[in-house]
């Protein structure tokens, strides 16, 4: 592993594709549209980007319950059409990932349709993960797992047996025991590099083995994150192994396309929700994967103390292994920052602040698609909801739908340039008020939240502290501020407030997520800074 390769320090892009552009006019995005769309992904400055499932789906949930993993739906494109955006990626320096979604398959792939058309014991159901019940006729699950989009893990078949699925029941759980499970997946790896991709987000990469005897789990399950990696069906020893596997596979498969990275330089990266720094370092030891999320980051409140934290115990666990942090602020699973740290104006500041915080630390960034325009969260009407999560938690939990508007591109009004169609037949229905957020209204306004990303991640290339600079916390945690220094020469500050922060007297602001005025740095306002190391202090306290 060289200490220059290019994911080390790149910012990737997430795109998720039927709702980031429609060429075709039905309201759906398309690989077409994302291929059209991508000197937005150029001119912002990232280094790769990420697609999410596009592949033959029922889209019960959002196309990551796949029926066929080594196809393009119908309603996205074709392989011809994956192909060209692969090459046009690659012509403008961009690398392409896409998802790798081993846990489960659809209920609608040949294998689970076998599965349900065999009897008990036959080699069919053996790829999943079938059981007896528990009670006196099997009318009970095996055990008490729960299901991360509420209700119980198990679903009963017709002849009495149950079968596993840690999410929804149109998503049964493959059993990675079965040789045959681990087979089919490097087939389906080798088909995705031979059409140029550059690498894997593995979906939910800590939960493929579960414990041997399937144990129960106890009470509280999916309600503290900190608690996951305990869990019987997440962390488990034999997932080492198989990623090691992996990489392997990804170094010794020959070149792909023109363009495409280089063998050793492919890239996989760990969904992996554990939370325990220490445990997560294990998925990005030298021999395994490169990256992996950083939950604890992506789901901080805006608190000094619970950030400092983060990123002080991230830096160190994954120095420990040789690997960078791997930050991420938002996805397509997550509350839009502008929405989770407050709200209107308040959520706008801290949104851009936050985000030349994470684009200021050394190591990986994920960019989610709309973060750079400042979209908040959108709400949606009941009937337009599609996320499991709604109807599995008794219309209480409205999901994740909200983060998967379709992105404005220009317009006053709906659909902001997405698509031809009408409003009512897109994909997700857009807010009434996003015309000053299109990309569109944001390109020459140098105040705009793009106008802060472009130039943020136009200092991360140029700067020379931001290239493999080591981290250095100078504030403490509890402090009213969070100060680092870059190497030599760069530092970020934030101020979480109350009250204004003083600058040192011999910085030069590089770039601030707010106005600054006076050597002060407001509250809920992030600087970039060019200056020798010094110390800081709160407005009316010595620097």
């Amino acid at each position: 592993m060289t200490r220059d390769a290019w994911w080390r320090d790149a910012v990737c892009y997430e795109i998720h594709p039927r709702s980031f552009a429609d060429s075709d006019g039905d309201g759906v995005g398309d690989l077409a549209g994302a291929r059209a769309r991508l000197p937005h992904l150029r001119d912002l400055g990232v280094d790769a980007l990420w697609l999410t499932p596009f592949c033959p789906s029922p889209l019960v949930d959002a196309g990551y319950d796949i029926s066929d993993p080594t196809g393009v739906a119908r309603d996205v494109g074709t392989v011809e059409d994956l192909d060209a955006l692969t090459a046009e990626a690659h012509a403008l320096g961009l690398r392409v990932l896409v998802d790798l979604v081993p846990n489960h398959t659809s209920s609608e792939h040949p294998w689970f349709r076998a599965a349900l058309g065999a009897p008990a014991g036959d080699p069919a159901r053996a790829r999943y993960i079938f059981r007896a019940g528990r009670g006196p006729h099997g009318e009970e699950p095996p055990n008490d797992w729960c299901s991360a989009f509420g209700g119980p893990a198990w679903t009963r078949v017709p002849d009495g047996e149950w079968y596993l699925h840690l999410h929804a029941p149109e998503q049964p759980d493959l059993d990675w025991r079965n040789p045959e499970v681990p087979a089919e997946f490097e087939r389906v790896m080798r088909w995705w590099l031979d059409h140029g991709v550059d690498g894997f987000r593995v979906d939910v990469a800590h939960a493929l083995f579960k414990a041997r005897g399937l144990p129960d789990a106890g009470p509280g399950q999916h309600q503290d994150p900190l608690r996951n990696h305990l869990m019987p069906y997440y962390d488990q020893e034999e997932l080492h192994p198989l990623y090691r596997s992996w990489r392997a596979l990804l170094a010794a498969h020959p070149e792909g396309p023109p363009g495409s990275a280089a063998a050793h330089d492919r890239l996989l990266v760990a969904e992996a929700a554990v939370f325990e720094p220490g445990r997560l370092a294990r998925y990005v030891r030298p021999d395994e994967m490169q990256q992996s999320f950083n939950f604890a980051f992506l789901e901080c409140d805006w608190d000094q103390a619970a950030l400092h934290r983060v990123i002080e115990d991230s830096a160190r666990a994954m120095e420990s292994v040789g690997a960078p942090v791997t930050w991420v602020l938002s996805s397509h699973d997550s509350v839009r920052p502008v929405t989770r740290f407050g709200g209107g104006s308040t959520g706008m500041r801290r949104a851009r602040a936050a985000a030349l915080l994470m684009l200021a630390l050394p190591g990986t960034a994920y960019v989610y698609q709309g973060e750079e325009l400042g979209l908040p969260q959108a709400q949606l009407p009941d009937d337009r909801l599609r996320d499991p999560v709604w109807e599995r938690s008794g219309h209480t939990e409205r999901g994740r739908d909200g983060c998967r508007v379709p992105l404005p591109w220009s317009g006053t009004a709906p659909p902001y340039g997405f698509s031809t169609a009408a409003p009512s037949e897109c994909w997700f229905p857009q807010p009434e008020d996003w015309g000053a957020l299109t990309v569109r209204a944001q390109q020459d306004d140098p105040d705009s939240v793009l106008a802060l990303y472009r130039e943020a991640l136009r200092i991360r290339r140029e700067h020379p502290a931001t290239g493999g600079g080591p981290l250095r916390l100078l504030s403490e945690s509890g402090a009213s501020h969070l100060a680092f220094d870059r190497g030599t020469g760069m530092r970020c500050m934030v101020n979480f407030g109350p009250g204004e922060l003083l600058l040192p007297e011999d910085a030069k602001v590089l770039l601030a997520s707010g106005p600054t005025s006076g050597g002060r740095l407001p509250a809920d306002t992030a600087a970039w800074l060019s200056t020798a190391p010094a110390r800081t202090g709160a407005a009316g306290e010595s620097p």
